[in-house]
């Protein structure tokens, strides 16, 4: 009987918000008209443009855009979903001019594509272009010819997008009032989506670019086919599939695969695509958003906010991170995360408290000046928003779903060492980001290290409401707070990659995305150290080599010591709020 009720309710939900959405689209329709235009860039490119203008002519609007590889579809007179699916409605009803643009060589515009084209800081010619220079060449002409617009523009994007509003916000154009990159893709070397600390994430890598990449000869409306996997197995596919046959399912025709193949190390190549290098000199307000538990873009989101803190003295740049998989923010449910629960919808919270009210003071001067702090942080655990005027907070003591997902199926495993603590006498708040300092060593030249910070629950524990989805049980949950992958060899330099020597002691040290959590009385925390994330990441040999070359017979076993004794201690170290 209580499994019929709730699906009465579920149903009834769903009648609702589909009820809902049809209102707000009817609404829309009527309220909005669509024009598809090319725009010009300097060098004579024209990209393909669609524009969301309101039928409102009672006072003008700002501009909002977001700029992105992923298609402004639908092409032709039908109205695009995401303006009613989202948050953007919101948008819409307070009558903002909503753009959209295909990037250069993507979809229906002209041009070469490059993936996370590097910022040309030094500009002299018409033919010197860039995705900053397209956006000012954008802004600039809607700004001239777009009817009814009060001359103020804000740009957002969420994970790739996020990039090309990295790049908005360096393009200095006087009308760019405001900019949110949301998840922006940053560094894929370093951090986001294709690489962790030089280990290559083949997962999130092959699934994506395997369709994303294939070549674009002419603007279309038609997008690739994505890969067939012939295993659906992840764990079998790339167990089974290495480098070279990764290389062979690309056909050798994906330019930036053969790139990333090239360039195995952190090189000049590499460098020109951190998007970090670009943010100096920013002039719009700064709203950078992201997940606390964004499998792709975690790095990004923090980085990108540190280096515009760190490069723009004085600059009005703000932090939100929430308890969020990749992009959920944008919607409606951020109540939960996998099984693990955060007492309230953070997305809606987020949407009305935060984003909205930035772009209506920039670019409407609704409103006044939005109290939102420096760094605003949902801390896990005690479930609560919490508000910084500095991130890493000052008072600091230094002693997509598996991001949270239970990790007691590691704990088991006899090739993951575990530590733990006692239940805790009362709250601990870590808030910052984390160091490793491992004493390692190794049969081989070379080895994977990754640490993990785990949340266990109270054998007892469990929500005190339920949601009638099944629930999961909570009792002596192991939640993963944090975790992160280190490539050995680059435990020296990320430049020049250095070989183990065989039975050797040595350091690896590096750093973990930043961490805001609070393990509550009665919980313990956890650290785990292991030596593979497979599939996740892509497998070590175990010896010195290019993995991108690697053969099955290049593979080799290896014993990995982990040392924490008084000549060779091994250690973490936690940002403890006090």
């Amino acid at each position: 009987m209580r499994k019929y009720c709730y699906a009465i309710l579920f149903l009834c939900f769903s009648v609702v918000s589909r009820a809902q959405q049809d209102q707000d689209s009817a609404w829309i329709k009527e309220h909005y008209t669509k024009a598809e235009i090319t725009i010009t860039m300097r060098d004579g490119v024209k990209l393909f443009t669609t524009v969301y203008a309101p039928t409102d002519a009672s006072e003008k609007h700002p501009i909002l855009m977001m700029r992105t590889p992923y298609s402004c579809a639908p092409y032709g007179k039908d109205f695009s979903g995401r303006l009613w699916a989202g948050h953007w409605k919101y948008y819409a009803r307070e009558n903002y001019i909503i753009v959209i643009q295909d990037v250069r060589g993507r979809w229906m515009s002209e041009g070469e594509f490059v993936d996370v084209r590097p910022f040309n800081k030094d500009k002299k010619t018409n033919t010197d272009i860039d995705e900053a220079s397209d956006t000012w060449d954008t802004i600039d002409w809607l700004v001239k010819n777009q009817s009814n617009n009060n001359g103020n523009v804000g740009v957002f994007g969420i994970s790739y997008p996020g990039f090309y509003a990295s790049m908005a916000a360096a393009c200095g154009h006087p009308a760019l009032k405001a900019v949110s990159p949301q998840a922006p893709v940053t560094d894929w070397f370093m951090g986001d989506d294709f690489h962790h600390n030089g280990a290559f994430f083949q997962m999130d890598g092959f699934g994506f670019y395997s369709g994303f990449g294939k070549p674009r000869p002419k603007p279309t409306t038609v997008g690739s086919y994505g890969f067939d996997f012939p295993v659906l197995d992840n764990y079998k596919f790339y167990l089974e599939s290495t480098p070279p046959k990764l290389m062979e399912y690309m056909h050798h025709s994906v330019q930036f695969w053969k790139d990333m193949y090239a360039h195995p190390d952190l090189d000049d190549w590499w460098k020109s695509r951190n998007a970090r290098t670009a943010m100096y000199d920013i002039k719009p307000a700064m709203l950078v958003v992201g997940g606390l538990f964004d499998a792709e873009d975690c790095f990004g989101a923090w980085n990108l906010y540190k280096a515009i803190e760190k490069q723009n003295p004085g600059a009005s740049n703000r932090l939100v991170m929430g308890p969020w998989s990749h992009g959920q923010w944008s919607g409606r449910d951020g109540n939960s995360m996998g099984h693990v629960r955060f007492g309230s919808n953070t997305s809606i919270w987020y949407q009305n408290n935060i984003e909205i009210p930035f772009f209506n003071y920039y670019l409407k001067g609704k409103g006044d000046k939005p109290n939102i702090a420096e760094a605003n942080i949902f801390m896990t655990g005690e479930n609560k928003w919490k508000q910084f005027d500095q991130w890493p907070p000052a008072n600091l003591n230094k002693t997509r779903e598996y991001m949270t997902d239970d990790q007691r199926f590691a704990n088991r495993r006899p090739d993951v060492l575990t530590f733990q603590t006692f239940p805790l006498e009362e709250d601990l708040t870590l808030a910052g980001p984390l160091t490793a300092n491992l004493k390692v060593s190794i049969s081989g030249t070379d080895a994977d290290f990754v640490v993990k910070i785990i949340d266990v629950f109270p054998d007892k524990f469990s929500y005190p409401e339920s949601t009638g989805r099944n629930d999961y049980p909570m009792g002596g949950y192991e939640m993963l707070v944090r975790g992160e992958i280190m490539r050995g060899k680059y435990r020296n330099s990320f430049e020049k990659p250095e070989p183990f020597k065989p039975g050797k002691i040595e350091t690896v040290n590096f750093t973990l995305p930043d961490i805001a959590h609070t393990f509550k009385k009665g919980h313990r925390l956890m650290i785990q150290v292991q030596s593979s994330w497979f599939p996740l990441a892509d497998r070590n040999p175990q010896q010195f080599m290019n993995i991108y070359t690697a053969k099955p017979e290049d593979y080799k076993k290896a014993t990995i010591r982990i040392y924490h004794d008084s000549q060779n201690v091994s250690s973490v170290f936690l940002p403890i709020l006090r």
